[in-house]
């Protein structure tokens, strides 16, 4: 069967499915990945197909819409900026989706952000079309819309809240799945957020039960699998000056802030670098898209470094809590500094830290180095942490989320 998976936004939202596809590609489906140009190399290494979607993410967060959402001082404005951000680039997307669609596919694969797009060339190139979701976002009961936070409004509040983020979500896709209906001869059809979307149609969601349990209002075709873990690229090697660092004391905290660009990346580097020397630990910085740099006899910058290697050498991550880094962290049994920046980081960092995995969330726009620094104290010297972090890696370990994957392509098959 080809199976082309479509996803768009940063590399977090790019890499679980890499490991999804290596998985289907085994089982011995010929599998294609669509999303953006930045990312070809890192997809193609691992035996892929690629097809191009437009959009560079990186420069649209560096842009000025992308800092006034990482700016944001509540959930409302950070989605405001985001609806602003998102409707400029969303009909070249929507174009670059239906370009690699129209390439060819026996199932399309989307996600969260492609989905409404792939819903509609579905429907007309009649292409059986999975979600395939690493954020839980149909609405329920059970917990608010992950980008207003972990904060429950109770029942009632929590659908409220769904309801709300459904009409931000039609200001944001609208226009360009409008257009894109009208090009594929459809009827026109009103948008509203993901719930527009075919009631009756399988999601796959990419993240454990044991961090997100499946809500029970959730439709029948909604299963949480369980995580997608993404590959380490093939031949990959641990620079020596890394290794020769690990070696050479303690577990090192490790901090980085990912897909995330901080425009002052010179005032985040001292603060971390102020927080290790106040924990008294050592450290590993990664530069990520910021371009974070910390040089001392106690810490070190690295580049790209697959979290499955680096992650269970560290006595601790700080990071800020996009869903694969969380992902990453549990998996490695370690404990977590969560410090979320935007959107659905809170939510997760929520999550981590009420199952008593993580410390309390450091909100990114009121971080300092001491309170970052008595975080990582108590991340470190915590043996309640570290006992709970062990236990969800165990548990973790035993789940398969590729598996249910498999199983619903041989249903269509």
């Amino acid at each position: 069967m080809r199976v082309l998976i479509v996803t768009a936004g940063s590399w977090g939202d790019v890499a679980p499915y890499t490991g999804l596809g290596v998985r289907l590609r085994a089982a011995g489906h010929e599998v294609a990945l669509a999303t953006h140009e930045r990312f070809r190399q890192s997809v193609s290494a691992h035996g892929l197909g690629f097809r191009p979607l437009p959009v560079d993410p990186r420069q649209e967060l560096a842009s000025a819409s992308g800092q006034g959402l990482a700016r944001a001082v509540s959930p409302p404005v950070a989605m405001a900026r985001v609806a602003r951000m998102a409707r400029a680039f969303m009909p070249a997307l929507a174009a670059g989706v239906a370009d690699a669609v129209r390439e060819g596919a026996d199932v399309l694969l989307s996600s969260t952000l492609t989905d409404p797009m792939c819903a509609v060339l579905g429907e007309a190139l009649g292409v059986a079309n999975l979600g395939a979701y690493v954020q839980p976002i149909e609405p329920t009961a059970a917990f608010p819309p992950v980008v207003v936070g972990a904060r429950s409004f109770g029942a009632y509040g929590n659908r409220l809240g769904a309801r709300a983020l459904a009409v931000a979500t039609e200001r944001i896709f609208g226009p360009a799945v409008g257009g894109l209906r009208r090009e594929l001869g459809l009827p026109a059809r009103k948008l509203s957020g993901h719930l527009s979307l075919p009631r009756g149609r399988a999601v796959l969601h990419g993240f454990s039960p044991y961090v997100v349990p499946r809500p029970a209002d959730w439709p029948d075709g909604h299963r949480v699998c369980g995580y997608w873990w993404p590959e380490t690229p093939p031949g990959w090697r641990p620079d020596p000056r890394l290794v020769d660092f690990l070696a050479a004391g303690p577990p090192p905290v490790l901090a980085g802030f990912g897909s995330f660009v901080e425009e002052d990346a010179e005032r985040l580097s001292a603060l971390l670098a102020d927080a290790l020397r106040r924990a008294k630990v050592r450290g590993i910085v990664q530069a990520g898209w910021s371009g974070l740099r910390v040089e001392s006899d106690d810490v070190i910058t690295v580049q790209e470094v697959p979290h499955a290697w680096l992650f269970p050498r560290t006595a601790s991550v700080v990071h800020h809590a996009g869903a694969g880094t969380t992902a990453a962290a549990l998996r490695a049994g370690v404990p977590a500094v969560p410090v979320p920046v935007q959107l659905d980081q809170h939510f997760w960092a929520g999550r981590v830290h009420a199952l008593g995995m993580a410390t309390r969330p450091l909100r990114y726009q009121r971080l300092t180095a001491p309170r970052l620094a008595d975080a990582i104290t108590t991340a470190v010297h915590s043996p309640t942490l570290r006992a709970r972090a062990r236990r969800a890696a165990r548990d973790l370990a035993r789940e398969d989320g590729a598996r249910q994957v498999l199983e619903a392509l041989e249903r269509l098959a």
